[in-house]
């Protein structure tokens, strides 16, 4: 390394070592970074470290404190906290640990579900977490890249990832593929002087570098935080929030209703009332309310969508953001990469053309002698694994060599052979070679027409020419170069669009490129120049209807740029799609944040990753199917709790609430009803196991038929337990009915305890399927066993008097019977509501058919 240290070991300031301007601005920055060739002491490093922090973007996680009190915060959190309270206020012990135990349920699974997916993702960043070669202490070492610090001395060399923003110092060329940060196609040759950029990749050639920036403050930092801005609001948080308000207005209006009945009976009407009836009254209301609404709901999701994110980790899918997961349950337009995703991302040659004297060998050898060996570049490796004879080079000796720059396009070998002759040997761009030859009339215009048809393939060409003396060139030939589909691609794409998934390709290559990919893989060939629809004068957020009815009747998009991916996002979501798209580079982040499922490839940058919501570690398009697959199965199971959960709050709160109003009568006493509440949903985390098909269509949060369809079995289950209740209120009163199985209003409530956990248990047996209840798809053995444990449960605490007053066997039996006879009831009005909402689909799906004709 030239000694170019502002810095004398003595401490003294050196001079320029020339007027070099470059090595004047080397100079410069290594006096300003307090810089040396020997790189930067052990104990500097590390004070420096600790002065700017890691070489890492930061990391905006919550801490796990955090996240765990979030579940203590809340409207649903605060009416579990009151109810606690006036228990302990009214020292109703029973009571106080019921309640304070279903909270911290609530909140330690919710929060051991989120953690665990957080950890998922905290371990695919370790695993993914770069190296760089540095200086210390004057040695060479290999250390983690977020341990650089600036003033380090770096060396990089082809196929690393540049580590931090560098100045480059020594070497004689480095070729950067820059395009996941500035979006340029083409690398960028550097030289001694220039700057390298954190997250680019080195493709040729190995230079060294002093470190002069790190983490967030490196071009790749300040782009990736730009991300902010995006976003879209999740369509499950939407849905939990509108069922919330639902079952909470509800509750709180039959709430009032009972609270008026009781005060009026209990404080106003009595002579003798108290405070300790008041506050009697509030914690009755309180728990009714805990019990009534899903406060179980965010964890039910949670554990669904961890068992989810667990099966995709399988799948080589890591999760970031557990919502993600519902999201793609509704995905309907996919905007998918070319290369690597639906093809190999691997240039293959497919032919080779030769011209006057020379044959196709001849064309391939003379290209893969103008190639360095050692050369990682896609091109140089798709022309040296296409040599006919893998020893071919063997008796050549490469004496010089001039690389690939974006000015001349084309690289240049001078060669001797075994005997000693020296020729010399040149590829690249097919306009590049023609200069070089400058042919006649008649062989410039074939290889022109040769290079037009290989384009209109899809193909890229590559000009081929030799010379004697290194000043006249022969035209040799042309290579057609090609990035082919992934076998899997194909069928792929087909079943997609069996899952009603519409799959637009996004490239960066030409149209032209883009039709033949789409054409091998089935995928239609409208295909538009992005330029051409997102034009200077049209900004995003205030798309024209002719730009966003361009993008959906698209098939895909040639010549994107990663801005254009951002833009193509919101025209979709505009008009109402749900849109997943793919992308690899920082400046794909926003696009990545703003789409409802944000999909990092694998190999994508750091910030791509952040900003996704999946991030995949092995490439193609067949693992976004398997989680689309994966994600509606998810969304179905959500979904049956919820019909679940709707259905049971009607019950509980219309029963208790006409029972008091209407008879005077406490049906449940406040520990029957949180333990009921337990008994509910204590099992149907298993719901996350369950057996359910694939939906053949994207699904969608449907409040409208959720709530018709949920209140419509809430109306069945309230109408059998009322049902119920008159049978056990007379039962109470006719002699002759108690000398069969003597019944008191304790054990009354009891037995309505027993109905309300039965009954609840079939129902979601019911609603779990749009079939009847014992068609397939069966409940999955994990749901029917813990459903059966359950229920053992909840006989054996009435049959034994825990906590409750003990009924009689017969009792308990009749209960089942009864029950099972309203299942009958409930899975005739099922069939039939499903049976004309069908129809109302089919004539609903006909008629948008005859408006889009």
């Amino acid at each position: 390394m030239p000694d170019v240290s502002a810095k004398t070991p003595a401490g003294q300031s050196s001079p320029a070592l020339s007027l070099d301007p470059a090595q004047v601005r080397i100079s410069q920055r290594l006096e300003t970074l307090k810089s040396t060739e020997s790189g930067l002491t052990a104990a500097e490093a590390a004070r420096r470290l600790a002065e700017y922090g890691p070489n890492a973007l930061e990391d905006k996680t919550e801490s796990k404190w955090r996240r765990l009190l979030n579940y203590f915060w809340g409207p649903l959190p605060f009416l579990i906290e009151a109810a606690a309270v006036i228990s302990a206020v009214r020292r109703d012990w029973p009571d106080f640990g019921v309640v304070a135990g279903l909270l911290l349920y609530n909140a330690v699974v919710g929060f051991w579900q989120d953690n665990k997916a957080a950890n998922a993702l905290a371990a695919l960043k370790k695993n993914l977490a770069p190296r760089a070669r540095v200086m210390r202490d004057g040695a060479w070492t290999t250390i983690p890249a977020a341990e650089l610090t600036p003033g380090d001395i770096v060396s990089v060399a082809a196929g690393q990832i540049i580590p931090a923003d560098l100045l480059l110092v020594e070497g004689d060329y480095l070729s950067c593929d820059q395009a996941a940060l500035t979006g340029e196609s083409l690398p960028v040759s550097k030289k001694i002087g220039d700057d390298a950029y954190a997250g680019a990749i080195a493709k040729q050639g190995a230079m060294t570098g002093v470190v002069t920036a790190t983490g967030e403050r490196t071009f790749f930092g300040r782009t990736a935080k730009l991300v902010g801005a995006a976003g879209a609001v999740s369509h499950s948080q939407r849905a939990v929030t509108e069922v919330g308000d639902f079952l909470l207005v509800l509750a709180f209006f039959l709430a009032l209703i009972l609270v008026g009945a009781q005060l009026y009976r209990e404080v106003i009407a009595p002579d003798d009332w108290s405070w300790d009836r008041v506050g009697s009254i509030a914690q009755y209301v309180l728990v009714l309310l805990i019990a009534s609404i899903p406060v179980a709901l965010p964890a039910v999701m949670s554990v669904t969508m961890a068992i989810g994110a667990y099966t995709l980790s399988l799948q080589k899918a890591i999760v970031s953001r557990l919502n993600a997961i519902e999201e793609l349950a509704g995905v309907d337009v996919l905007c998918s990469d070319k290369t690597g995703t639906l093809t190999m991302n691997k240039l293959t040659v497919q032919s080779a053309i030769s011209y006057g004297a020379f044959k196709s060998d001849d064309v391939l050898l003379f290209a893969a002698l103008a190639t360095q060996k050692s050369s990682e570049d896609a091109i140089d490796l798709a022309v040296m694994a296409a040599l006919p004879a893998h020893d071919a080079l063997d008796a050549f000796k490469q004496k010089a060599f001039t690389p690939f720059d974006p000015v001349s396009k084309r690289t240049i070998s001078t060669v001797a052979d075994a005997s000693g002759g020296v020729r010399h040997y040149a590829k690249g761009a097919p306009q590049a070679i023609s200069a070089l030859v400058r042919p006649d009339s008649q062989t410039l215009q074939r290889y022109q027409n040769e290079v037009a048809a290989l384009a209109v393939k899809g193909q890229r060409a590559l000009g081929v020419a030799m010379s004697e003396d290194g000043a006249r060139w022969q035209l040799v030939g042309l290579i057609s170069l090609m990035d082919p589909p992934r076998a899997d691609a194909k069928a792929t794409i087909a079943e997609a669009r069996k899952l009603g998934l519409e799959v637009k390709m996004v490239t960066g290559d030409d149209v032209a490129i883009g039709d033949e990919i789409a054409a091998q893989l089935g995928m239609g060939s409208h295909l538009l120049v992005a330029s051409d629809v997102f034009k200077g004068d049209v900004k995003a957020g205030a798309l024209p209807r002719s730009v966003v009815d361009a993008v959906e009747r698209a098939d895909g998009f040639g010549r994107v740029f990663p801005e254009h991916k951002y833009e193509i996002v919101k025209a979709l979501q505009s008009v109402g799609h749900i849109v997943a798209m793919t992308g690899d580079g920082v400046n794909d982040a926003p696009a990545l944040k703003q789409a409802d499922c944000g999909i990092a490839v694998s190999g994508a940058t750091d910030a791509a990753r952040s900003a996704a919501a999946l991030i995949l570690t092995a490439p193609g398009l067949s693992t976004i199917v398997n989680a689309i697959r994966v994600s509606r199965q998810i969304f179905q199971r959500i979904e049956s709790y919820i019909y679940y959960r709707i259905a049971m709050t009607l019950d509980i709160m219309i029963v208790v609430v006409a029972s008091i109003v209407f008879f005077d009568f406490q049906p449940l006493t406040a520990i029957m009803i949180v333990a009921l509440a337990l008994l509910d949903d204590i099992p149907i985390m298993t719901i996350a196991y369950d057996n359910v098909p694939v939906a053949p269509q994207p699904v969608r949060w449907d409040m409208h038929r959720i709530f018709i369809f949920a209140s419509l079995m809430g109306l069945i289950a309230v109408a059998e337990t009322f049902g119920f209740l008159l049978i056990g209120m007379r039962w109470t009163l006719d002699d002759s009915l108690q000398t069969m199985i003597p019944i008191d209003p304790g054990q009354l409530q009891t037995l309505l305890f027993l109905q309300l956990a039965v009954g609840g248990h079939l129902l979601l047996f019911s609603v779990r399927t749009k079939k009847a209840i014992f068609a397939p798809p069966y409940p999955s053995a994990r749901l029917f066993w813990a459903i059966a444990a359950t229920q053992v449960v909840a006989v054996l605490l009435c049959l034994y008097g825990i906590g409750v007053d003990a009924v009689p066997g017969a009792a308990i039996v009749g209960v089942w019977l009864y029950c099972l006879l309203w299942v009958v009831v409930t899975e005739i009005v099922k069939m039939i509501y499903w049976r004309l909402a069908g129809r109302r689909d089919k004539h609903l799906t006909a008629s948008r058919v005859a408006l889009a004709g």
